[in-house]
């Protein structure tokens, strides 16, 4: 590639459970004077979520001894914790306010993913998607579906990272783009082989949108032209084995 170009895609309504995203993003390219063909479409969890159901009102949940336990200890809402927990398979580390967790997906990452921004009304909490491969999967069928493509569809939300300050958008979930791109086995500019340079596109992709993507911008899609979509892929394939993981 010799450029890629980002446009941001304005416009959405407010989105609820039932809601054709697929329509709601071809309007938006649409009135952005974008053509959904040759690139890739990243798309905020958050409406994915929200689209599929993935909301929990705060009120419907009673808290359990831990999430109490745990409220008192961080300061924070009781019924937050007992939905953080319910999504987490393990605990990785609490401190300063926040729980580091394992979610079902595999993803480590701070409250399990639950949060309690953007969503449409008070005391309301958005779950991650079942799978976001499959979520993103679904979205772009519909987009061909509809006559987009060839195009590539991610699923981004934002993350924390270890030993740094300041979050980052990484992918969810991916389809009609291979998740890394291993060009091990080739070589550098000055003939040396490549050993270990394994490059995580989608996450790549997934933070250059994020800068178009800020939490108080309303922006909830980034189509990005110049990257031509290919292959196929879960995200599960950047997620490291846990025995080659010297982090845990």
């Amino acid at each position: 590639m010799s450029a890629i170009s980002l446009v941001p895609l304005a416009g959405l309504p407010a989105v609820h459970e039932g809601h054709d995203l697929a329509a709601l993003l071809t309007t938006a390219a649409r009135e952005a004077g974008i053509e959904l063909r040759e690139g890739v479409l990243v798309v905020c969890q958050k409406i994915v979520s929200k689209a599929e159901g993935r909301v929990v009102a705060l009120a419907s949940v009673e808290p359990s001894p831990q999430a109490l336990a745990i409220a008192r200890e961080h300061e924070r809402d009781p019924r937050h914790m007992e939905v953080v927990l319910r999504e987490a398979t393990r605990i990785v580390r609490r401190g300063n306010g926040v729980l580091i967790c394992e979610t079902r997906h595999g993803f480590v990452c701070a409250n399990a993913g639950v949060d309690l921004s953007n969503a449409n009304e008070a005391d309301q909490a958005i779950l991650l998607p079942e799978d976001p491969d499959a979520s993103a999967a679904r979205l772009r069928e519909s987009l061909l579906a509809g006559g987009a493509g060839p195009l590539g569809v991610i699923v981004s939300d934002t993350f924390g990272r270890p030993w740094r300050e300041g979050l980052v958008d990484v992918a969810l979930g991916c389809a009609g783009l291979t998740p890394i791109d291993d060009r091990r086995g080739g070589r550098d500019w000055s003939g040396r082989p490549l050993e270990v340079t394994a490059t995580a596109t989608v996450d790549q992709l997934a933070a250059a949108a994020g800068l178009l993507m800020p939490k108080d911008a309303g922006i909830p899609a980034v189509w990005v032209s110049g990257v031509a979509p290919w292959g196929e892929g879960r995200l599960a394939e950047t997620l490291r084995d846990p025995e080659t993981d010297l982090f845990r």
